[in-house]
């Protein structure tokens, strides 16, 4: 398969998750409110910038606080394989932390050492 063809199927393939990602918005907002419950558990503050009230975004976002100051932005994006992942959302598909959808518990424990990692020293 020549490289244009390989272009052309990533380019397919990217647009099609942004697709699944823009349609499925209740999907993207359950998950995140199910782990910024579980990270609250674990000392985080969260705020949910993804209720139309608070601030009328494209994508829904967390924004996770640490020691008075933003950590991270997270969100929920569409991946490969009819399933759905964790990004930190400066980054994009390229921010990947982990799959939602599984063990609660796990993705905390995930997303938690990801976010210790990040604070100041």
């Amino acid at each position: 398969m020549g490289q244009a063809a390989l272009t052309v199927r990533r380019t397919i393939r990217v647009r099609y998750l942004q697709w699944r990602t823009e349609r499925n918005r209740d999907i993207a907002v359950r998950h995140l409110d199910v782990i910024a419950l579980a990270l609250e558990g674990r000392g985080w503050r969260c705020v949910k910038t993804y209720r139309p009230e608070v601030v009328p975004v494209r994508f829904p976002l967390l924004r996770v606080y640490g020691k008075g100051s933003v950590v991270t932005t997270l969100s929920v994006l569409a991946v490969p394989g009819g399933r759905w992942g964790f990004h930190e959302a400066p980054r994009g598909r390229g921010g990947f932390l982990c799959h939602c959808g599984g063990d609660v518990a796990q993705e905390a424990k995930v997303i938690d050492g990801f976010l210790r990692n990040r604070l100041p020293r």
